[in-house]
């Protein structure tokens, strides 16, 4: 296999990009700039963008099922109908918290993460949302709650709290959508950067960004380094399957502590034919 390139997909400015997603519906990738409170869209067919401006900052922007989007807020997780109407599903403030990134569950509900401006150690937590707004919190403790995804049998959950240099797994019950016996399945070694956003391909290895690590690295579902992508960028902050056939993979950036930085810092970029994704289920609601 040839070595793989990164391309500016969209050129811009992000403070903190994050949570790159398809959308096939839309045929659309969609991501956000937590800092910036911007839901982006991109076409890759026709090259057109649009730009959705929340009240507060956005840590993570999904599909629905019935159209809209499902946004994970500074103060809770919200939806937006497809006509433009804002509701929330689980209205939470906490003075200093905010929503970090997100993800879909195979069954359709929102793992939402949490953290405190400051980073404050054990301050945030991961909670259910189900297509119905109730919500269970699945995860405690956590400094900077970030990547999360599942195996292709819905039996495996990854997750990444930054802070602690981890991607852990755990079991996941499909049955039950409970999470348990979290445990290392890969640890960084210092000076790789920080472990950041995730997604799971086709084969079920993990692909992850590493912020201060100008890279995105796939790991074996045995938990075996086996690919590194370099990257024009010192802060990629995760990563998605988008395109014809999920194959290009798509990565956030951000430019926020380093000033005014040369470069793509803050665009979108693409790996084009990289690998094989798999489709993330769109929000139940």
């Amino acid at each position: 296999m040839g070595a793989a390139r990164a391309e500016v997909a969209v050129r811009a400015r992000a403070e903190l990009g994050e949570g790159p997603t398809w959308d096939p519906a839309g045929r659309r990738l969609i991501w956000v700039d937590i800092l910036g409170s911007r839901v982006h869209g991109y076409e890759p067919d026709t090259g057109r963008r649009t730009v959705l401006a929340t009240e507060q900052h956005v840590g993570a922007a999904k599909p629905c099922a019935a159209g809209g989007l499902v946004v994970n807020l500074r103060d809770g997780v919200a939806r937006y109908a497809a006509d433009g109407s804002f509701r929330w599903l689980h209205h939470d403030p906490v003075p200093g918290r905010r929503g970090n990134e997100a993800m879909v569950a195979p069954d359709g509900a929102l793992w939402a993460g949490t953290m405190y401006y400051d980073e404050r150690p054990g301050g945030g937590n991961v909670t259910r949302i189900a297509p119905d707004g109730t919500a269970t919190e699945q995860l405690t403790g956590v400094t900077v709650s970030n990547g999360t995804g599942w195996s292709p049998d819905g039996r495996r959950m990854y997750y990444v709290d930054t802070p602690t240099l981890r991607v852990d797994v755990l079991d996941f019950d499909p049955g039950t959508q409970r999470a348990s016996g979290r445990r290392p399945f890969v640890t960084v070694p210092p000076g790789s950067g920080l472990p950041d956003g995730l997604c799971v391909d086709a084969e079920g290895c993990v692909w992850v960004a590493f912020w201060d690590g100008g890279a995105v690295r796939r790991y074996t579902p045995d938990g075996r380094l086996d690919r590194t992508i370099p990257l024009p960028v010192q802060r990629p902050t995760s990563c998605a399957f988008g395109g014809d056939g999920l194959r290009d993979l798509y990565v956030t950036t951000a430019r926020t502590g380093l000033g005014d930085p040369s470069g793509p810092a803050g665009s979108l970029l693409v790996v084009p034919g990289v690998g094989q994704g798999r489709q993330e289920a769109p929000f139940g609601g």
